[in-house]
């Protein structure tokens, strides 16, 4: 490291590292706790002050992500108040394919995210890793042929049984879109990158095995091939697949050092099904934190002992809702630190 504090990149040196080394399988002297959601979905400072926070508004949320992949391929995209966002042109049939653009220009698209990243890497001051997201293949799909969010799913289903070759031709666009998003994430400054299969639980195990898991794979596998050739330095990769949960074992194998849980997942039966080849994250229900803050000190003990102190990062099964109380968050955070050093001493 230089003299001034920065390191080879030109960013403030990191100072707490316990998230990434325990991503990486390390040992660590506390469990690191994270939640997903970002702020413009959920700190009332930022849900206020949205229209004059260009940064914030790129990167609020899963579903934000997934609308900025979807807009660099040409997919227009309008933001509806309360739902998301929402495709006026959706993919109808095979040909609509063809006004998409090139994947491989997808990051040049991408620059002003690029530079949000950055941005945020320098104001963070080394206090804490920076994660980078986006979207998985089949996820990205559904909101394309969906138009947005639904809650069966039934139009991008329909294209996986009705027009397999052209369901596969779509989610390697999708892939071959965002090798590059990922690694250009990286090299703008992200130090761990999460894929987030946020419809995982529409696809059955077939499903999922024949149009999910294979581009999730590759995903994991062409992004650290790319960062070895651009000679950047390896960052560990989480997998997120909501209700995926008949697919935990191959998620393990998939090629990902961290595999995400949702609250439906008895953290000892996930132990025993991917065994201590990765990293588990999760898992406590998010409406628990509209419990007393007692209450969720309670949840979060019980939660820790069933987890085991090392190879595990807390967070919640899922995203923060926009009226959760941010003194809950803390006292969730606080209790993971607490009693994940308690744990340490027995």
């Amino acid at each position: 490291m230089e003299a001034n504090g920065l390191g080879s990149q030109g960013f403030p040196e990191l100072k707490n590292d316990t998230f990434l080394r325990a991503a990486w399988g390390e040992d660590t002297d506390y469990t690191p706790v994270w939640c997903m959601r970002q702020a413009g979905r959920y700190l009332p400072e930022f849900r206020e002050t949205r229209a004059a926070q260009d940064f914030f508004s790129t990167c609020r949320s899963p579903e934000a992500c997934c609308e900025l992949t979807l807009q660099a391929l040409g997919m227009e995209v309008t933001m509806v108040p309360g739902k998301g966002p929402s495709f006026p042109e959706p993919l109808r049939e095979e040909r609509d394919l063809e006004r998409l653009r090139d994947p491989a220009t997808v990051a040049s698209e991408l620059g002003y995210v690029f530079q949000a990243i950055t941005l945020t890497r320098q104001r963070l001051a080394g206090r804490v890793p920076l994660i980078g997201f986006a979207g998985a293949p089949w996820t990205l799909m559904t909101y394309m042929i969906e138009g947005g969010s639904s809650s069966t799913m039934a139009q991008a289903k329909r294209w996986l049984y009705q027009k397999p070759q052209a369901s596969h031709q779509l989610l390697r666009i999708l892939t071959d879109a965002l090798v590059p998003y990922l690694v250009g994430q990286v090299a703008a400054g992200a130090q761990a990158l999460q894929l987030f299969e946020s419809h995982a639980g529409h696809l059955g195990p077939q499903l999922f095995s024949k149009f999910a898991l294979p581009y999730i794979r590759d995903v994991a596998k062409r992004v650290k091939a790319k960062l070895q050739e651009a000679g950047l330095a390896p960052v560990p990769m989480i997998i997120f697949a909501k209700d995926g949960h008949f697919a935990l074992e191959e998620l393990a194998q998939a090629g990902y050092e961290v595999v995400g849980l949702d609250w439906t997942v008895a953290p000892e039966k996930a132990w025993e099904r991917v065994g201590k080849t990765v990293t588990l994250q999760g898992n406590l229900d998010p409406c628990a934190l509209y419990a007393s803050e007692e209450e969720i000190g309670r949840l979060v003990q019980q939660m820790l002992d069933d987890f085991g102190p090392q190879r595990y990062i807390a967070n919640l099964g899922h995203g923060l809702y926009p009226d959760m109380d941010p003194e809950h968050v803390g006292a969730f955070v606080d209790a993971v630190h607490r009693h994940s050093r308690l744990l340490r001493q027995n």
